[in-house]
This record gives C-alpha cells, structure tokens and sequence, in this order.
C-alpha cells in the first residue's frame, strides 16, 4: 500500500485484510514505485511505515516493497494471500498482482467509499481557495 495521509479508509482496508488470517504484514511502496501510476506521496516513507505500524490491524510492516509482487517476495515473507482494495483498474491488478493470482492467493477487500487520499487533497485544497 501506499498509506499516504494515513485515513480511516486505510484502516477500514486494514481491518478487512485482518480477518482474513492470523498475521497481516504489509508492504509499502517507495515514492519512484508509486508514481508509476500516481502522484509522488506527501508523506515520507518514515511517516507513512509509522503511520501503518501504529494500526491494530497490522503485525509487521516493510518497507519499500515492490509494486509487482513475484513469487520471490511471497516465499520470502512466507505469505499466504494477498490483497489490494477492488479500486485498481484490471489492466494495473494484472501487471502488480499477476503471480498471486495465477497462484490462487489473490483477493480483493471493498473501497471505503467516501475517503481517499484524493479527496483529503482536494478538500484542502478547497479550503485553502475559501
């Protein structure tokens, strides 16, 4: 995940992964992984790690975790499944999430509709205009 403005939709998302094991490890993505398909996040890798490590829902995190998930990265942190929220276009699950779902250990976890990283920016932004 990205977890940049670290909102309640995150820890919706977190919360959902959760239930579906007894350990969540989360992987966040550097800066340059994440502006392949979206803007260069506010928040440092630092704020973002500790902002994710500080949910309830989460056991470990790491850091600079790639955007393609292979099949190295699951058998080297011993993963069971894997999940992103249903918000990514089919073209861009398909390039990150491939070897999961050939493998069978891919899911999806509902948006948290009403909240996103976008619309804290947009919302900010309208207030600074005001």
């Amino acid at each position: 995940m990205v977890a940049d403005l670290f909102h309640y939709g995150h820890v919706n998302f977190l919360r959902q992964a959760r239930q579906h094991g007894d350990f969540l490890l989360v992987g966040v993505h550097a800066d340059e992984a994440v502006m392949v398909y979206k803007r260069r996040p506010i928040f440092s890798m630092e704020e973002r790690v500790a902002s994710v490590e500080g949910c309830r829902w989460v056991d470990e995190v790491v850091p600079n975790a790639p955007l393609t998930i292979d099949r190295e990265w699951i058998e080297k942190h011993s993963i069971d499944l894997v999940m992103h929220g249903d918000d990514f276009s089919s073209d861009l699950e398909r390039l990150c999430y491939k070897t999961p779902m050939e493998m069978g250990i891919y899911r999806t976890i509902s948006y948290t509709e009403g909240i996103s990283t976008t619309e804290i920016i947009s919302r900010i932004k309208a207030a600074e205009a005001d």
